[in-house]
This record gives structure tokens, C-alpha cells and sequence, in this order.
């Protein structure tokens, strides 16, 4: 299992727009900017789907995600990949719907992407960049 670190962790806990990239089953990739990230502990991320289409499209095809991290005080930066599984009931997916209803009532939440991380890189611009930490 990987699992984030504590530096991991907190560059996470400072961003607020996090880039989600995904590809369909072709490899046509699609980038979007999501609010409602949220890590629910070392190895597993939710995302709350509210207006996506090519995303959702895509994780139906091909069940992966990558999401990029960057601090730009500190200048922290990795890219996290996962295997994501859809979900559309559940208690975790009721705990998303009151999450984000919470901060946004009239959000539609109507999916619960829950990433379990499968790959962390290091891309801070040095001789470094491009390589996997866990």
C-alpha cells in the first residue's frame, strides 16, 4: 500500500484548486480545476464530482487519476496517481454529499470518486523532477 508522507500531507493541506487529470480508454487526456478535494487518509483521496463529464466519461473507461500538488511558497510539488472506484451510494458517499452541501448548498454532489493512491513523483523543478517517491 502507499501511502503519503507528512510532507505529502501538508503540501496537500494548503491547496485549494487541485488540476485533475484523467484519459479516456484512447489515451485523449482531459485536465479539469476541482475545489472539493479532500484526503481522508494516507492512501485514499475523495473527489466530489459535481459538473463533470469528460472526467466522469473517462474513469468509467480507464479507472485512473493523477493529481498535481504545488506550494508555491514553499515550492513543494508531486504528482499523485490512483485507481479511482465511481461511487453513487453508501455512507461515504452520503459523508461527501453533507461535506460539500456544507460549504456549498446548492452544489449538486452527485458522485463520490474515491482515489486510492498507487504512485507518488516528485516535480519540484530540479535534477530530480520526474522521480517516484513511493
Amino acid at each position: 500500500m502507499v501511502k503519503l508522507n507528512a510532507e505529502m500531507k501538508e503540501t496537500f493541506g494548503k491547496i485549494k484548486l487541485f488540476p485533475v487529470a484523467t484519459a479516456s480508454r484512447s489515451g485523449v487526456p482531459n485536465v479539469v480545476p476541482i475545489a472539493f478535494v479532500k484526503l481522508v487518509s494516507d492512501d485514499t483521496i475523495w473527489i466530489a464530482d459535481n459538473y463533470m463529464h469528460k472526467t466522469l466519461a473517462n474513469l468509467k473507461e480507464n479507472p485512473v487519476l493523477s493529481i498535481y500538488i504545488y506550494d508555491p511558497e514553499s515550492k513543494k510539488c508531486f504528482q499523485i496517481k490512483g485507481k479511482v472506484a465511481v461511487k453513487t451510494s453508501g455512507p461515504d458517499f452520503e459523508e461527501m454529499k453533507g461535506w460539500v452541501k456544507g460549504k456549498k448548498p446548492d452544489a449538486p454532489a452527485k458522485t463520490l470518486l474515491v482515489m486510492t493512491v498507487i504512485e507518488v513523483f516528485l516535480c519540484t523543478p530540479t535534477a530530480e523532477a520526474g522521480k517516484k517517491l513511493v
